[in-house]
């Protein structure tokens, strides 16, 4: 699932990779067997290229990890969650457009 520019992002690891991070933080809630979540790879791969060492980009596997969408109220996927000095900076539900990604990621560099 990770690749060399997407983050893969746990319960464990969440606090230490999202919010404290140090660049904005874009977290796609995703699950396996979630058909639009699968259509939306593509362009979290292709942000996560632009945006390399000026933003984290990366994913958080619901099923996987529990507690982190819960805490965040995720109640339908995927949604999108950017952070940024670790507070959430913008949210996105459903499929989103690159642009409208890349638009939010550049406002928050």
């Amino acid at each position: 699932m990770a690749s060399n520019t997407v983050f893969e992002f746990t319960d464990a690891n969440f606090d230490e990779q999202v919010l404290q991070s140090d660049v904005p933080v874009l977290v796609d809630f995703w699950a396996e067997w979630c058909q639009p979540c699968r259509v939306l790879t593509p362009t979290i791969e292709a942000v996560a290229a632009e945006y390399d060492g000026k933003a984290r980009i990366g994913k958080l596997d619901c099923d996987s990890n529990q507690q982190t969408p819960v805490k965040y109220g995720i109640s339908a996927i995927p949604t999108l969650i950017l952070f940024k000095n670790g507070a959430v900076e913008r949210k996105f539900v459903g499929l989103t457009s690159k642009d409208q990604l890349a638009e939010a990621i550049g406002a928050a560099i």
